[in-house]
């Protein structure tokens, strides 16, 4: 039988870590692949470029209903009145809502 010399040999106390026994108690611990790390801790170190608005101001255009639009008390919505689908106590639901 060839014997490869350039291998690396094992000790015993290697062979015995290696055990069936000890690598299912390894796979039981479920903690001991878990890290713990904080994500807020994680996210405070990165800053994107540009994320700083604290000088913007947004300003945005608000139209009331129109006669072809109704808002879905389900979801919300402002939908056009070709999406409409029921009314639930009076009020109107969408076709994304009924279905």
């Amino acid at each position: 039988m060839a014997t490869d010399y350039d291998a690396p040999r094992k000790t015993d106390d290697e062979i015995s870590a290696d055990s069936i026994e000890e690598l299912k108690a390894r796979r039981s611990d479920k903690s001991s692949g878990v890290v713990d790390e904080d994500e807020a801790e994680a996210a405070e170190g990165f800053e994107l470029p540009g994320a700083d608005l604290s000088g913007e101001e947004l300003s945005v255009r608000v139209l009331p209903a129109q006669q072809d639009e109704f808002t879905c008390m389900s979801c919300f919505l402002v939908h056009h009145r070709s999406q409409l689908a029921s009314f639930e106590k009076d009020q109107p639901i969408c076709s994304e809502c009924a279905a």
